[in-house]
């Protein structure tokens, strides 16, 4: 028997040596999670902030393009006026060419 009771604390000092490796290696495992979630979240950090900026960017040429087509829709509706008042004119100088022949023949 004494033989077995000296295998009980070679036994427990195993365990005690196993735990204290598993919780040495479960540290080491923490300490990296730490560092990848500190890289992870700097990374998030800067695509969050990328992503601000295209947002912002976007808006402001969300406004952009409102404004080119008011100004366009503005530059169509002035074109057609212009076409319009040329068009009349043309046809005022037309009627006075035709009169001008008239009397003169």
């Amino acid at each position: 028997m004494p033989s077995a009771t000296a295998s009980y604390p070679d036994r427990a000092e195993q365990i005690i040596l196993g735990l204290a490796e598993r919780q040495a290696n479960a540290q080491l495992e923490q300490d990296q999670l730490r560092q990848e979630m500190r890289e992870l979240t700097a990374r998030v950090n800067n695509l969050t902030d990328n992503v601000d900026r295209v947002l912002a960017r976007s808006a402001i040429l969300d406004d952009v393009l409102l404004e080119l087509r008011d100004s366009h829709e503005q530059h169509q509706r002035n074109f057609e006026e212009h076409q319009r008042t040329t068009n009349a004119a043309l046809q005022s100088l037309e009627s006075i060419l035709l009169q001008l022949i008239r009397n003169n023949s």
